[in-house]
């Protein structure tokens, strides 16, 4: 009964810490979302993320590059504490049935994690990626998160909220090859003969630039493997669309603007995400190894 209620409080606090930093981080990340959502709609106006985000400052004006930021906020909170409470325990399920801390264990726990994730936070990014799409007149009033979600409701019904979940189901390959990536190069760095050969405040400063590296590496890699699902996201959530389905959208894509169209944004994709993991991961670790430390 203690234990159990040591580990609840564990996952808790771990959720509570990482959901205030990923909060102040999604202030200043958000306006390179609207310069890499710009790209994979199907009207191709802009080249590079610096021509886009000129292009945006020049068009709709400051403001515009932090559009979805209502939402951002009120859903980066629960996402991030629903996910890694989801990955904490499901880990520690999965260290029962399979071989404990190996790749399966791993693949699986991120997996669910990012399934249960998806689920609930879709109606939230919808409403995000809908208001980040919508594109006004330097000047002009543009809806707020609340009157963006009151016309997605009423136009689409319920499930206009759940528009391009299917893609997000696909983009859980991304959070798979990322965790897996990580997990092993955390295993390496623990193994490493430099993280024997120092000792405290040494240590501890290694290890945690050491995970911050490979944080930003194998979200890198996951990123650009399993990119192709966030521009197949993105034309489903545009309003008014002929994209109706995951399968469809893609073969279209592919047919009228070739392979090239998947990535497109990749590059503020990666100058966002990878930053941003490498924070979250490494941060989410710290507080694990203070957890443990103070318990002992």
């Amino acid at each position: 009964m203690g234990k159990d209620l040591e580990d609840r409080l564990e996952i808790r606090n771990k959720s509570k810490r990482n959901t205030i930093r990923r909060n102040f981080s999604t202030c200043f990340s958000v306006n390179l979302v609207i310069t890499r959502t710009s790209f994979p709609v199907s009207d191709p106006l802009l080249l590079s993320a610096f021509l886009g985000c000129r292009s945006i400052l020049e068009k709709e004006g400051p403001k515009s590059l932090f559009r979805g930021l209502g939402p951002n906020l009120v859903g980066v909170a629960p996402s991030r504490a629903v996910y890694f409470a989801c990955y904490s325990k499901a880990k520690e399920q999965f260290n029962g049935i399979f071989v404990p801390n190996s790749n399966t264990v791993h693949i699986f726990s991120a997996g669910s994690a990012a399934f249960v994730t998806n689920s609930l936070m879709n109606p939230i990014w919808m409403v995000k990626t809908r208001m980040q799409l919508e594109r006004k007149v330097r000047g002009s009033k543009q809806m707020n998160t609340l009157q963006c979600a009151r016309y997605v409701y009423q136009t689409e019904g319920i499930r206009g909220f759940y528009r391009g979940l299917t893609a997000s189901y696909a983009g859980i390959s991304e959070t798979i090859i990322c965790f897996a990536i990580y997990e092993n190069l955390k295993k390496y760095l623990k193994e490493a003969p430099l993280a024997s050969s120092t000792n405290g405040t040494e240590k501890n400063s290694t290890n945690f630039f050491g995970l911050m590296a490979a944080a930003a590496l194998s979200k890198g890699c996951a990123s650009c493997v399993a990119y192709p699902h966030e521009v197949i996201r993105t034309r489903l959530r545009e309003e008014g669309t002929k994209y109706k389905s995951f399968v469809q959208t893609a073969r279209l894509v592919f047919r009228e603007e070739g392979y090239l169209a998947f990535y497109r944004g990749l590059f503020a994709q990666l100058i966002r995400q990878i930053p941003n993991t490498a924070i979250v991961l490494s941060t989410y670790e710290l507080i694990v190894y203070l957890l443990e430390d103070h318990a002992q």
